[in-house]
Protein backbone atom coordinates (compact mmCIF):
# COMPACT_ATOMS: atom_id res chain seq x y z
CA UNK A 1 0.00 0.00 0.00
CA UNK A 2 3.53 4.61 -0.67
CA UNK A 3 4.83 4.80 2.97
CA UNK A 4 2.05 5.39 5.66
CA UNK A 5 -1.70 4.33 6.30
CA UNK A 6 -5.19 2.33 5.41
CA UNK A 7 -8.87 1.05 7.63
CA UNK A 8 -11.81 -1.68 7.25
CA UNK A 9 -14.36 -3.79 10.11
CA UNK A 10 -15.84 -7.12 11.63
CA UNK A 11 -18.55 -8.89 13.80
CA UNK A 12 -19.49 -10.98 16.98
CA UNK A 13 -20.83 -13.39 19.16
CA UNK A 14 -21.41 -14.17 22.94
CA UNK A 15 -19.54 -17.33 23.08
CA UNK A 16 -16.88 -17.94 25.25
CA UNK A 17 -13.19 -18.73 24.20
CA UNK A 18 -10.37 -20.09 26.35
CA UNK A 19 -7.20 -17.69 25.85
CA UNK A 20 -4.59 -19.77 24.63
CA UNK A 21 -1.08 -19.20 26.10
CA UNK A 22 1.67 -17.27 23.91
CA UNK A 23 4.45 -19.69 23.54
CA UNK A 24 7.25 -17.53 22.43
CA UNK A 25 8.38 -20.55 20.48
CA UNK A 26 5.43 -21.22 18.36
CA UNK A 27 6.83 -20.44 15.24
CA UNK A 28 8.94 -18.31 12.79
CA UNK A 29 8.80 -14.31 13.87
CA UNK A 30 7.99 -12.35 10.60
CA UNK A 31 11.63 -11.01 10.62
CA UNK A 32 13.05 -14.01 10.49
CA UNK A 33 10.98 -15.69 7.60
CA UNK A 34 11.70 -12.40 5.59
CA UNK A 35 15.42 -13.29 6.10
CA UNK A 36 15.46 -16.89 5.21
CA UNK A 37 13.81 -15.72 1.85
CA UNK A 38 10.21 -17.41 2.96
CA UNK A 39 7.11 -16.53 0.82
CA UNK A 40 5.14 -15.16 3.56
CA UNK A 41 1.10 -14.97 3.79
CA UNK A 42 -0.53 -12.30 6.12
CA UNK A 43 -3.99 -11.41 6.50
CA UNK A 44 -5.81 -8.20 7.82
CA UNK A 45 -7.75 -7.89 10.75
CA UNK A 46 -10.65 -5.72 11.08
CA UNK A 47 -12.41 -5.56 14.27
CA UNK A 48 -15.80 -4.13 14.44
CA UNK A 49 -16.63 -1.17 16.51
CA UNK A 50 -20.11 -2.01 17.00
CA UNK A 51 -19.51 -5.43 18.42
CA UNK A 52 -16.70 -7.17 20.78
CA UNK A 53 -13.60 -9.49 19.77
CA UNK A 54 -15.51 -12.90 20.07
CA UNK A 55 -16.35 -13.73 16.48
CA UNK A 56 -13.17 -12.18 15.39
CA UNK A 57 -11.35 -14.75 17.06
CA UNK A 58 -13.12 -17.56 16.00
CA UNK A 59 -12.70 -16.15 12.48
CA UNK A 60 -9.16 -16.25 13.06
CA UNK A 61 -8.15 -19.06 15.06
CA UNK A 62 -9.78 -20.97 11.71
CA UNK A 63 -6.61 -20.02 10.03
CA UNK A 64 -4.27 -20.83 12.73
CA UNK A 65 -0.84 -21.78 10.44
CA UNK A 66 -1.59 -20.97 7.69
CA UNK A 67 -0.79 -17.12 7.75
CA UNK A 68 2.60 -15.62 9.03
CA UNK A 69 0.98 -12.80 10.64
CA UNK A 70 -1.72 -10.36 11.09
CA UNK A 71 -2.00 -6.99 10.66
CA UNK A 72 -4.20 -4.95 12.89
CA UNK A 73 -5.39 -1.24 11.86
CA UNK A 74 -5.85 1.48 13.68
CA UNK A 75 -9.21 2.60 12.96
CA UNK A 76 -11.25 6.03 14.17
CA UNK A 77 -14.90 6.80 13.38
CA UNK A 78 -17.19 9.07 15.07
CA UNK A 79 -14.83 10.13 17.83
CA UNK A 80 -14.44 6.42 18.77
CA UNK A 81 -10.86 3.77 18.64
CA UNK A 82 -10.22 0.68 18.04
CA UNK A 83 -7.83 -0.68 20.76
CA UNK A 84 -5.03 -1.88 18.09
CA UNK A 85 -2.55 -2.43 20.77
CA UNK A 86 -4.99 -4.61 23.16
CA UNK A 87 -5.94 -6.75 20.04
CA UNK A 88 -2.32 -7.10 18.99
CA UNK A 89 -1.92 -8.54 22.49
CA UNK A 90 -4.67 -10.64 22.48
CA UNK A 91 -3.21 -12.00 19.13
CA UNK A 92 0.09 -12.61 20.79
CA UNK A 93 -1.51 -14.35 23.47
CA UNK A 94 -3.18 -16.78 21.09
CA UNK A 95 -0.12 -17.51 19.15
CA UNK A 96 -0.64 -15.40 16.47
CA UNK A 97 2.14 -13.12 15.59
CA UNK A 98 0.82 -9.40 15.16
CA UNK A 99 1.68 -6.36 13.16
CA UNK A 100 0.23 -3.15 14.16
CA UNK A 101 -0.66 -0.97 11.77
CA UNK A 102 -0.42 2.77 12.89
CA UNK A 103 -0.52 6.60 10.99
CA UNK A 104 1.85 9.10 12.07
CA UNK A 105 0.85 12.03 10.13
CA UNK A 106 -1.37 13.62 12.64
CA UNK A 107 1.21 12.49 15.64
CA UNK A 108 4.01 14.33 16.62
CA UNK A 109 7.00 12.90 17.73
CA UNK A 110 5.61 12.51 21.27
CA UNK A 111 3.00 10.98 20.21
CA UNK A 112 4.48 8.34 18.17
CA UNK A 113 6.66 7.86 21.44
CA UNK A 114 4.22 7.08 23.91
CA UNK A 115 2.57 4.41 20.94
CA UNK A 116 5.54 2.47 20.46
CA UNK A 117 5.95 2.54 24.05
CA UNK A 118 3.21 0.87 24.94
CA UNK A 119 3.41 -1.26 22.23
CA UNK A 120 6.83 -2.54 23.35
CA UNK A 121 4.99 -2.81 26.48
CA UNK A 122 2.53 -5.14 25.02
CA UNK A 123 5.11 -7.23 23.56
CA UNK A 124 4.28 -5.93 20.04
CA UNK A 125 7.56 -5.84 17.48
CA UNK A 126 6.42 -5.84 14.61
CA UNK A 127 5.37 -1.87 12.90
CA UNK A 128 3.47 -0.95 9.91
CA UNK A 129 3.45 2.50 9.33
CA UNK A 130 1.11 4.76 7.20
CA UNK A 131 0.57 8.25 7.25
CA UNK A 132 -3.26 8.58 7.98
CA UNK A 133 -6.20 6.30 6.23
CA UNK A 134 -6.50 6.52 2.38
CA UNK A 135 -6.70 9.86 0.88
CA UNK A 136 -6.80 9.36 -2.71
CA UNK A 137 -7.59 13.20 -3.38
CA UNK A 138 -5.37 16.46 -3.96
CA UNK A 139 -3.50 18.47 -6.36
CA UNK A 140 0.10 17.64 -5.56
CA UNK A 141 1.78 14.57 -6.16
CA UNK A 142 2.53 14.47 -2.41
CA UNK A 143 -0.94 14.71 -1.55
CA UNK A 144 -1.87 11.88 -3.70
CA UNK A 145 1.18 10.04 -2.78
CA UNK A 146 -0.96 9.50 0.53
CA UNK A 147 1.71 6.78 1.72
CA UNK A 148 4.49 9.40 1.81
CA UNK A 149 5.75 9.01 5.41
CA UNK A 150 7.96 11.49 7.49
CA UNK A 151 10.65 8.74 7.70
CA UNK A 152 12.79 11.53 9.57
CA UNK A 153 9.95 11.95 12.31
CA UNK A 154 9.16 7.96 13.05
CA UNK A 155 12.71 6.64 12.91
CA UNK A 156 14.39 9.48 14.98
CA UNK A 157 11.98 8.03 17.62
CA UNK A 158 12.38 4.69 17.20
CA UNK A 159 16.31 5.28 17.18
CA UNK A 160 16.05 6.91 20.32
CA UNK A 161 13.81 4.39 21.74
CA UNK A 162 15.87 1.12 20.95
CA UNK A 163 19.18 2.73 22.21
CA UNK A 164 16.86 2.67 25.50
CA UNK A 165 16.28 6.70 26.08
CA UNK A 166 13.56 8.70 25.07
CA UNK A 167 13.38 11.62 22.43
CA UNK A 168 14.91 14.03 25.50
CA UNK A 169 17.56 11.51 26.82
CA UNK A 170 15.66 9.95 29.59
CA UNK A 171 16.22 5.96 30.14
CA UNK A 172 14.13 3.67 29.70
CA UNK A 173 12.91 0.47 31.47
CA UNK A 174 12.92 -1.31 28.59
CA UNK A 175 14.65 -1.40 25.10
CA UNK A 176 12.17 -1.64 22.31
CA UNK A 177 13.17 -3.99 19.58
CA UNK A 178 10.82 -3.33 16.17
CA UNK A 179 10.77 -4.98 12.92
CA UNK A 180 9.53 -1.74 10.78
CA UNK A 181 7.83 -1.81 7.65
CA UNK A 182 5.94 1.28 5.35
CA UNK A 183 3.86 0.82 2.16
CA UNK A 184 4.87 1.66 -1.27
CA UNK A 185 2.17 2.64 -4.12
CA UNK A 186 2.70 0.29 -6.83
CA UNK A 187 -0.10 0.97 -8.75
CA UNK A 188 2.35 3.19 -10.91
CA UNK A 189 4.10 0.10 -12.66
CA UNK A 190 6.79 1.24 -14.60
CA UNK A 191 6.45 5.05 -14.19
CA UNK A 192 7.43 4.91 -10.59
CA UNK A 193 7.74 8.88 -9.47
CA UNK A 194 11.33 10.01 -8.40
CA UNK A 195 10.03 11.31 -5.74
CA UNK A 196 8.43 7.79 -4.35
CA UNK A 197 12.04 5.96 -5.55
CA UNK A 198 13.81 8.43 -3.33
CA UNK A 199 11.54 7.78 -0.44
CA UNK A 200 11.37 4.11 -0.65
CA UNK A 201 16.06 4.54 -0.69
CA UNK A 202 15.78 6.90 2.07
CA UNK A 203 13.73 4.37 4.10
CA UNK A 204 15.87 1.65 3.26
CA UNK A 205 19.31 3.21 4.51
CA UNK A 206 17.03 4.08 7.78
CA UNK A 207 16.78 0.80 8.35
CA UNK A 208 12.88 -0.07 7.30
CA UNK A 209 12.33 -4.31 6.81
CA UNK A 210 9.52 -5.01 4.53
CA UNK A 211 7.36 -2.75 2.18
CA UNK A 212 3.52 -3.30 1.71
CA UNK A 213 2.43 -2.57 -1.29
CA UNK A 214 -0.73 -1.17 -2.74
CA UNK A 215 -3.41 -3.79 -3.72
CA UNK A 216 -2.78 -5.97 -6.81
CA UNK A 217 -4.49 -6.52 -9.69
CA UNK A 218 -2.19 -6.67 -12.44
CA UNK A 219 0.86 -8.87 -12.44
CA UNK A 220 2.35 -6.80 -15.50
CA UNK A 221 2.36 -3.79 -13.82
CA UNK A 222 3.15 -5.30 -10.72
CA UNK A 223 6.08 -6.90 -12.31
CA UNK A 224 7.51 -3.61 -13.87
CA UNK A 225 7.17 -2.29 -10.44
CA UNK A 226 9.43 -5.05 -8.88
CA UNK A 227 11.97 -4.47 -11.65
CA UNK A 228 12.23 -0.69 -10.75
CA UNK A 229 12.30 -1.41 -6.51
CA UNK A 230 13.90 -4.91 -6.43
CA UNK A 231 17.39 -3.25 -6.08
CA UNK A 232 16.59 -1.43 -3.17
CA UNK A 233 16.96 -4.57 -1.86
CA UNK A 234 13.78 -4.74 1.17
CA UNK A 235 11.11 -7.26 0.75
CA UNK A 236 7.75 -6.35 -1.20
CA UNK A 237 4.55 -7.86 0.02
CA UNK A 238 1.94 -7.56 -2.06
CA UNK A 239 -1.85 -6.61 -0.62
CA UNK A 240 -4.59 -8.73 -2.58
CA UNK A 241 -8.15 -7.51 -1.84
CA UNK A 242 -10.55 -10.26 -1.89
CA UNK A 243 -13.50 -8.83 -3.53
CA UNK A 244 -16.89 -10.79 -3.74
CA UNK A 245 -19.42 -8.42 -5.57
CA UNK A 246 -19.47 -5.38 -8.03
CA UNK A 247 -21.49 -3.29 -5.66
CA UNK A 248 -18.81 -3.50 -3.30
CA UNK A 249 -16.15 -2.72 -5.96
CA UNK A 250 -17.84 -0.05 -7.20
CA UNK A 251 -17.87 0.87 -3.16
CA UNK A 252 -14.20 0.97 -3.06
CA UNK A 253 -13.67 2.94 -6.42
CA UNK A 254 -16.33 5.68 -5.32
CA UNK A 255 -14.80 6.19 -1.71
CA UNK A 256 -11.05 5.29 -2.15
CA UNK A 257 -9.81 5.73 -5.38
CA UNK A 258 -11.57 6.11 -8.76
CA UNK A 259 -9.75 2.81 -10.26
CA UNK A 260 -8.41 1.03 -7.19
CA UNK A 261 -10.43 -1.87 -8.63
CA UNK A 262 -9.55 -2.49 -12.21
CA UNK A 263 -13.24 -2.80 -14.43
CA UNK A 264 -12.20 -6.09 -15.95
CA UNK A 265 -12.62 -7.37 -12.20
CA UNK A 266 -15.87 -5.91 -11.31
CA UNK A 267 -17.06 -6.86 -15.25
CA UNK A 268 -15.63 -10.66 -14.63
CA UNK A 269 -17.34 -10.86 -10.97
CA UNK A 270 -20.73 -9.31 -11.92
CA UNK A 271 -21.13 -11.72 -14.52
CA UNK A 272 -19.88 -14.92 -12.85
CA UNK A 273 -23.21 -17.16 -11.75
CA UNK A 274 -20.94 -18.27 -8.83
CA UNK A 275 -19.64 -15.25 -7.67
CA UNK A 276 -17.59 -16.74 -4.76
CA UNK A 277 -16.07 -19.76 -7.02
CA UNK A 278 -15.07 -16.62 -9.58
CA UNK A 279 -13.49 -14.64 -6.91
CA UNK A 280 -11.27 -17.07 -5.34
CA UNK A 281 -10.12 -18.50 -8.60
CA UNK A 282 -9.10 -15.46 -8.94
CA UNK A 283 -7.33 -14.55 -5.91
CA UNK A 284 -5.56 -17.79 -6.14
CA UNK A 285 -4.38 -17.28 -9.54
CA UNK A 286 -2.68 -13.62 -8.91
CA UNK A 287 -1.22 -15.28 -5.73
CA UNK A 288 0.65 -18.10 -7.79
CA UNK A 289 1.94 -15.76 -10.52
CA UNK A 290 2.98 -13.20 -7.05
CA UNK A 291 4.89 -15.97 -5.66
CA UNK A 292 7.99 -15.34 -8.21
CA UNK A 293 7.70 -11.37 -8.09
CA UNK A 294 7.59 -10.14 -4.22
CA UNK A 295 8.60 -12.17 -1.36
CA UNK A 296 4.75 -12.49 0.20
CA UNK A 297 1.22 -11.46 -0.21
CA UNK A 298 -1.18 -9.61 2.06
CA UNK A 299 -4.66 -10.85 2.49
CA UNK A 300 -7.71 -7.86 2.73
CA UNK A 301 -10.74 -9.76 3.92
CA UNK A 302 -12.74 -6.78 3.09
CA UNK A 303 -15.55 -8.24 5.50
CA UNK A 304 -14.94 -11.33 4.49
CA UNK A 305 -12.99 -12.64 7.20
CA UNK A 306 -15.03 -16.34 7.64
CA UNK A 307 -14.33 -17.25 4.20
CA UNK A 308 -10.76 -16.55 4.35
CA UNK A 309 -9.95 -19.97 5.24
CA UNK A 310 -11.58 -20.63 1.67
CA UNK A 311 -9.26 -18.42 -0.04
CA UNK A 312 -5.69 -19.88 2.01
CA UNK A 313 -6.64 -23.86 1.10
CA UNK A 314 -7.38 -22.83 -2.46
CA UNK A 315 -3.81 -20.97 -2.77
CA UNK A 316 -2.62 -24.58 -1.19
CA UNK A 317 -1.27 -22.73 2.42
Amino acid sequence: MMPFQWSNSASVCPCVFQVIPFDDNCSMRLEESLKRKKFVVTAEVQPSLRTGRQDLFRNIDRIRGKVDALTVQEWKTEGSVTDTIGICRALKDRSFEPILKMSCREKSRIDIQEHLIKASEAGIENILAFTEDYRMTGDSLQEIMFFHVDSAKLFSVVTNLQESHDISGRGLFLTPKFCIGAGIDSSWGKDVPDLELKEIEELARLGIQYFFSTPVFDLDSFGQFMDRVRPVGIPVIAEVMIVRSAEADHFLNRGLNPEIVPGHVMERIAKSPDREETSIEMVTDLVEGLKDLCEGVHLIPMDAEDRILDYLDAMGV
